[in-house]
């Protein structure tokens, strides 16, 4: 499915969906994913927002960035919240009650998405509802003081696996979201990056031109967590696409189809050098760690490249 090519000039006279004045931290990566994924949107759109970052700064007493119909839920049900307004949504308009085409989406934390949401999640993806679920991946618990995630990178240094001389940092591969959810055979997931604006929105805009339930999981540096300078965001989400950390791909209908090649892939260092949750690791005594971690990166690249070769598509 091909979605409405991009235009520049026209984006820049829309309507901001999401504006700014929010009081999420200067340099979060967050805030620009969502602001490119709400000018993709072409149609009225109503978002659910799982506790987190971008919750708890977006939306203050009176005070709201959301310029479209918003909905805060509890940190583990986004998805099933979003899924009953969208089934609601289905009974007015059988009812003739009313008319319009809506999109539904959902955006969470990797906290709230890859560990605390994921049940939620898992279920409305099954049952099959029409919504796009946005997860804004930067790979710890930021909110509530850079805890470990299940979507925390091997070897990072977080406030629950903190560096010392009994602990090198997590010692678990973050979790692959993307390939949990493509696995429950929906009609699209996708790996965007903000570093790629054009391939990020392309994906948002085809997601919702599809019925049924979609996924995208898009890399969102946390300065604070990640500990690196704070307009680094965009640097180190082009790495984390040229090292392969974080390829840039899509599975729709069950074909997989690398969207970004890297001209030239880059060892993973290049990507761990900048952040200071990776310090330590570049001391005498750690180079195991880094090894680990570049040979799980590879294999994942190397694996995702058979796959588009030969992609195994679902029935039905």
């Amino acid at each position: 499915m091909m979605a409405t090519p991009l235009n520049l000039k026209e984006l820049s006279k829309q309507e901001e969906l999401f504006a700014p004045g929010h009081r999420m931290c200067a340099g979060c990566g967050a805030p620009i994913v969502v602001k490119m994924v709400m000018m993709a949107a072409q149609h009225p759109v109503v978002v659910a927002n799982a506790t987190g970052c971008l919750e708890v700064s977006t939306c203050i007493a009176e005070n709201t960035s959301w310029k479209a119909p918003w909905i805060h839920t509890a940190f583990e049900n986004a998805a099933a919240t979003l899924a009953g307004a969208e089934t609601m949504y289905r009974s007015l308009r059988k009812q003739g009650k009313l008319e319009g085409d809506i999109k539904f989406i959902a955006f969470g934390g990797d906290g709230g998405t890859a560990d605390i949401g994921l049940q939620s999640l898992s279920g409305a993806m099954e049952r099959g509802h029409d919504m796009t679920y946005i997860c804004y991946d930067n790979g710890a618990y930021m909110n509530t003081g850079i805890q470990r995630s299940s979507a925390t990178p091997f070897g990072a240094d977080t406030t629950t696996c903190p560096v010392g001389s009994q602990n090198p940092g997590k010692l678990q591969h973050r979790k692959d979201l993307t390939r949990i959810m493509a696995a429950h055979g929906i009609p699209y997931v996708a790996q965007a990056s903000p570093s790629h604006w054009q391939d990020l929105m392309t994906k948002v805009r085809k997601a919702l031109d599809i019925k049924g339930p979609k996924f995208i999981n898009i890399i969102a540096p946390c300065n604070r967590g990640w500990r690196t300078e704070m307009d680094d965001a965009i640097k180190l989400s082009r790495l984390a696409v040229e090292t392969c950390y974080w390829p840039l791909f899509e599975i729709e209908n069950g074909v997989t189809r690398i969207t970004t090649m890297p001209r030239e892939k880059k060892p993973l260092t290049d990507f761990m050098k900048p952040q200071g949750r990776f310090k330590h690791l570049f001391q005498p005594g750690n180079e195991w760690m880094l090894a680990a971690a570049q040979e799980h990166v590879d294999a994942c690249w190397e694996r995702l490249q058979k796959e588009q070769a030969s992609p195994i598509r679902h029935r039905g």
